[in-house]
């Protein structure tokens, strides 16, 4: 069993205010794996006082030597890449080779791009020609916390952290309770990079505690929150008393649009998509919109690559899928399930229950649902699962219609050969994020959504500047 009770605070792991175990549970085999303590609101203060003491500091470090510890801390990172995945994998269920290669990795990819981005900012340019002594700094906002959620945990962390550090803040970071222990890594990794104390503190804690502590510090001047649309709710109302700045990473209900002439491997590569991690991802193209004419050979490619989508032990190398994070998200899972076939979706592959040969952890079969409708509960809900939601259109006015008829807007997909139907629809879907062929979205860009899904836009130089105020300065001397 790991004992990781302490928290980190002030450059220094210090024993909880008062201790209050909580048992952090292996979800592929129900199992308590680690013991945390959730802080309380002494733990906190105590970390939100540290970081507020030492921000004059940092902020008027140079640029370039806040960079370049974040460039130390990015040679760590990949010295400890195998620690996190383990601790990963082991904490929320990934299994051990997507640990590696997608979920550790996302760190990677995300601190190589903001530190490019860094070296490219001008921290105070000209606001423009025709205005001599017109100028514009990005200063630190200050004080912030972050609070960040379970199901990619050092994507998160790192997108939050790291353009945290370049621009200037010191921080209180609070993991999720679920999978806190690559978090607890991740600061001994700020540690050793020498990151000044007070600057990075780390407290575990739950929403209701240390998470709405934070929300309202009048000590802490912005809450970044990667969550549930539910929970990003209660964080900007208990934010606004004290006008903190707010950016929300919420959740979302990805329609993936295939058209007709989309390459022969594009259904199959949605249905992948839509179950990697388990089915636990924000941008999920969890509903599939086909156009009529390819419909029934969709079908049939999507039945066929969920009946050949494993689902085994986080620990075992290979390309299955493992558990969902826990009980409760495991019987949501299934009450949407059994949702989709009371109200008449047709069950094309998967269903109710734990895969075949399973009967402990918390697994869930791939499934399909066919001839959706828009209402339908598994069409308009985030599940988090690994379930998707298939329907057909029959023109391209129709599929924009459906696919901006929920509140969420974070990604949405497009599959088709006509590059100039591509264009048309980038610019009608309303997301944050339109990706189309396959093609990820390319380096520094900003990952964030609009409406029910948050406007955080984090990521590249984007990312930096949310963490800064914008000041206007006028006489400067040339």
């Amino acid at each position: 069993m790991i004992e990781k009770r302490a928290f980190y605070i002030d450059g220094a792991w210090v024993a909880p205010a008062t201790p209050r175990d909580h048992a952090v549970i292996d979800p592929a085999t129900e199992e308590p794996c680690a013991i945390i303590s959730l802080g309380d609101a002494a733990d906190t203060d105590a970390a939100v006082a540290a970081a507020r003491c030492a921000q004059p500091g940092w902020a008027a470090t140079p640029p370039a030597e806040r960079l370049a510890i974040v460039e130390k801390l990015f040679e760590i990172y990949q010295v400890r890449a195998e620690e996190l995945a383990q601790a990963i994998s082991l904490e929320m269920g990934a299994p051990i080779d997507l640990a590696r290669q997608s979920q550790v990795e996302a760190g990677t990819w995300h601190i190589g791009n903001f530190i490019k981005a860094a070296r490219e900012i001008e921290w105070v340019r000209p606001l423009g020609d025709g205005t001599p002594g017109a100028m514009i700094a990005l200063e630190p906002i200050g004080v912030v916390g972050l609070i960040t959620p379970w199901n990619w945990p050092m994507n998160q962390v790192t997108l939050k952290v790291i353009p945290a550090l370049i621009a200037g803040c010191a921080m209180v970071l609070k993991p999720s309770e679920e999978a806190p222990l690559s978090s607890m890594l991740f600061a001994e990794m700020v540690h050793d990079a020498g990151v000044p104390p007070g600057v990075f503190n780390l407290v575990n804690g739950d929403g209701a505690g240390v998470g709405s502590q934070l929300s309202t510090h009048p000590d802490v001047e912005m809450i970044s929150f990667t969550g549930s649309t539910r929970a990003g709710r209660a964080i900007s109302k208990a934010a606004a008393e004290t006008l903190k700045r707010v950016c929300l990473e919420l959740g979302g209900k990805g329609a993936n649009l295939i058209f007709a002439d989309a390459d022969a491997k594009a259904v199959a590569r949605g249905v992948r998509h839509c179950f990697q991690n388990s089915g636990q991802s924000c941008n999920a193209p969890t509903r599939m919109l086909v156009e009529r004419s390819y419909y029934e050979t969709a079908l049939q490619i999507a039945r066929e690559t969920a009946e050949k989508t494993p689902v085994g032990n986080p620990r075992e190398p290979g390309r299955h899928i493992g558990p969902v994070i826990n009980q409760s998200q495991y019987d949501k899972i299934q009450s949407l399930i059994e949702a989709g076939i009371a109200e008449g979706a047709r069950l094309l592959a998967g269903g109710p229950g734990r895969p075949e040969g399973m009967n402990r952890g918390y697994y869930v079969r791939p499934t399909i649902f066919a001839d959706c409708t828009p209402e339908m509960t598994v069409m308009r809900e985030e599940i988090f699962g690994p379930v998707l939601s298939i329907m057909p259109f029959d023109t391209e006015a129709e599929a924009v219609e459906i696919a901006n008829g929920t509140p969420y807007g974070l990604t949405n997909y497009v599959q088709s050969g006509d590059g100039a139907r591509r264009n048309r629809l980038a610019r009608a879907l309303r997301s944050g994020m339109v990706e189309m062929n396959g093609e990820s979205r390319g380096a520094g860009a900003p990952f964030g959504g609009v409406g029910a899904s948050g406007r955080a836009r984090e990521g590249g130089h984007w990312g930096i500047e949310e963490f800064c105020e914008v000041k206007s300065i006028s006489g400067w001397a040339e």
